[in-house]
């Protein structure tokens, strides 16, 4: 008898499921991508202990019929693709036809479903790939799938899943992703009772962010879209205050499908340029459309990996388009913002809003991040009656005396000029902030980001403003004026981003001007590392930096390109080097990039070195014609600003209202 024979289909199950199923939140992606494309427009989750002990999936979609509800638990049964030439032109998230019997092999799985065209539904049930129950239901238009006892025969899996907090983390990081790739259609989460998501599906992508990643944030960000011959891509980009320490917060969706491409990210992150810190990422949403033919999604079982067609072209347009989108942006940081951090700026921020939803009717509503407000007067309403009249003028702020401490005893005493003033300092006013005077329930998350956003940012703003030059400040900040504020420029930043913006150029235009060198540089190298350097002469002589073979492992350099820096010449070279020897996969433009960054960090002026006024002036006069004045190459702000208002609550002659220290006491 032969050694070789096929395996049980329960058995080939649970050994997919091992790729398809890997935790309780890929079991969440592949019924909800199912009830995606069956085209439904609510979706419910609802998890218990972190989808250990139940998973269950509620849509509205177009079911499955009685005669297919036995056939989609069969490996390999698919109603999205029919031949070899559907697999190349994939348009739904699912076409393995593996979701449901790996889930189903490693389970227990109860199926409730019905179709509009039948008049009965169909109720399924099977424990490890084994089916127990089927009978007729009289469901609604739609699919119920409840999963529980995940990995109940299969118990070396639960030994590598993390804490429920993480695996409920995962859950919610994959239905945040599904939520942004279809904003049309309304999600919820709901873990052990209590709902942790939930979107409105109107299509609007940038409510969508509000209620993922909170109203601030999705304030914080701005739309960009290009366009070619193959590819569009739009979405939403965070203004580059707002990053996060890992590439993770960048969404990429390619028709609709959540995937993760290291050099797409890549693409997105290069679009800001110079605008961010080294080691900080942008939050985005990147919607990508292209044809089916261009991308192949039959990588991985997890339809995660996918390969795409003129990936270059897409990364081109890509980096284009964000670069385009921030170019129009005044991304002058507040001092005391950068200075304090988040937790202070909304301290600063008193009536800063987020999104809160109203789980009882459905709505959104606004909500205060930090202590409500008293809607109503905290004064006695007896006392308030007597000490306000129609037509009462208030006192102006300025004239007002801080009042002693006041004792009533008796109802005559409202009277007094002591107490009128005290109210008048104060008294809340009854009509509320002009940014809640709208209707709650009504308004809808999206509306209420954009109201802030145009009001933060005006069409007619500046991009960089008229700077006065006032002085120098140790050595090392220049100090300046503009009819909004007060300005802090970083000098050496400053003059790094006019060096890097000249040198970009300059090396471009390389190949005529060229110093001699009196004495030769001669460089020697380990082996390992010369014939490493042996393949990149060539982009090495492209920026005019020519090494002539001297000898083993040694080379010459007889000139060198004039804009280098006297007495630098041997260190920007072996720099230069240092870079193709780290990272050999370097082009040609990222290498130019490199070396400006590194000749214009050299080349500017230093901390504690003072400057004169025709050489500070001229310093800001060039910093305005930069094509971004904003940071240094390394992503560093050049200048900060303190309004106005900054300086008045500084100085206190803009104090925090009597309501708002309650808190304090």
């Amino acid at each position: 008898m032969g050694r070789i024979h096929e395996l049980s289909d329960i058995l080939a199950d649970q050994i997919a499921a091992g790729e398809v199923v890997e935790r309780p939140a890929s079991v969440v992606k592949e019924l909800v991508e199912n009830a995606l494309d069956a085209h439904s427009s609510q979706i419910d989750i609802y998890v218990e202990e972190a989808g250990l002990k139940s998973i269950q999936v509620i849509d509205n979609g177009e079911g499955i019929s009685q005669a297919d509800v036995l056939i989609a638990f069969r490996r390999h049964a698919t109603s999205k693709i029919t031949d070899r030439a559907d697999l190349f032109k994939v348009k739904t998230l699912g076409f393995r036809g593996e979701a449901l019997p790996s889930i189903a092999s490693v389970s227990h799985v109860s199926l409730e479903t019905s179709t509009q065209a039948e008049s009965a539904g169909s109720l399924v049930e099977i424990k490890g790939g084994e089916l127990i129950k089927q009978q007729p239901s009289s469901a609604r238009n739609g699919t119920k799938i409840t999963v529980t006892d995940l990995f109940f025969n299969t118990p070396a899996r639960l030994k590598y899943l993390s804490s429920r907090a993480t695996e409920l983390a995962n859950i919610s990081d994959i239905v945040n992703r599904l939520a942004l790739s279809h904003t049309d259609v309304a999600f919820s989460l709901v873990s052990d009772g209590k709902t942790i998501f939930k979107t409105a599906g109107n299509g609007n992508l940038k409510q969508a962010v509000s209620a993922i990643y909170g109203l601030t944030s999705a304030r914080q960000m701005i739309e960009f879209s290009g366009a070619d011959a193959d590819f569009a891509v739009s979405g939403l980009i965070s203004l580059p205050k707002l990053t996060r320490a890992a590439r993770s917060y960048i969404s990429l969706l390619i028709n609709g499908r959540y995937i993760k491409n290291f050099r797409i990210s890549k693409a997105v992150v290069a679009g800001y340029g110079s605008k961010l810190m080294v080691g900080r990422y942008p939050l985005a949403v990147v919607n990508i459309k292209l044809d089916p033919l261009l991308v192949d999604v039959n990588v991985h079982p997890t339809k995660q990996e996918v390969r795409i067609s003129k990936e270059e072209q897409l990364e081109f347009l890509l980096t284009k388009a964000v670069s385009q989108a921030l170019s129009q942006e005044n991304l002058i940081p507040n001092g005391l913002e950068n200075l304090a951090g988040k937790k202070a700026k909304q301290q600063l921020d008193f009536k800063q809003l987020e999104i809160g939803l109203n789980e009882t009717k459905g709505a959104y509503q606004f909500k205060n991040q930090t202590p409500a407000l008293p809607k109503k007067p905290v004064l006695n309403k007896e006392v308030t009656q007597a000490l306000l009249g129609q037509g009462q003028e208030k006192s102006s702020p300025k004239t007002a005396v801080k009042p002693a401490a006041l004792i009533i005893t008796d109802k005559a005493q409202l009277k007094q000029a002591a107490v009128k003033n005290w109210d008048e300092r104060y008294q809340q006013p009854t009509t509320p902030p002009k940014d809640l005077q709208l209707e709650e329930a009504e308004v809808a998350p999206i509306e209420a980001a954009a109201a802030v956003d145009e009001e933060a940012s005006p069409a007619e703003a500046v991009r960089f403003p008229n700077l006065v030059y006032i002085g120098q400040f140790h050595g090392t900040y220049l100090l300046a004026q503009s009819d909004d504020g007060l300005y802090i420029i970083d000098q050496h930043a400053a003059q790094e981003r006019r060096n890097y913006e000249y040198y970009r150029q300059a090396i471009v235009k390389v190949g005529q001007a060229q110093q001699e060198l009196l004495v030769p540089i001669v460089l020697t190298y380990p082996t390992s590392e010369s014939l490493k350097l042996n393949q990149h002469l060539g982009d090495l002589q492209a920026l005019g930096v020519k090494l002539e073979d001297f000898g083993q492992n040694t080379y010459i350099i007889r000139s060198h390109p004039a804009w280098f820096k006297a007495g630098q010449e041997e260190a920007t070279i072996r720099e230069m080097i240092d870079y193709l020897l780290t990272d050999q996969k370097l082009t040609l433009a990222q290498f130019r990039e490199k070396t400006a960054i590194m000749m214009s960090c050299k080349r500017a002026i230093k901390a504690n070195q003072h400057l004169d006024d025709r050489q500070a002036k001229e310093l800001l006069a060039k910093l305005a014609t930069c094509e971004n004045p904003f940071n240094c190459p390394h992503g560093r702000p050049t200048v900060v600003k303190l309004s106005p208002k900054d300086l008045e609550h500084m100085f206190k002659r803009i104090q925090d209202s009597h309501q708002s220290k309650r808190k304090e006491w």
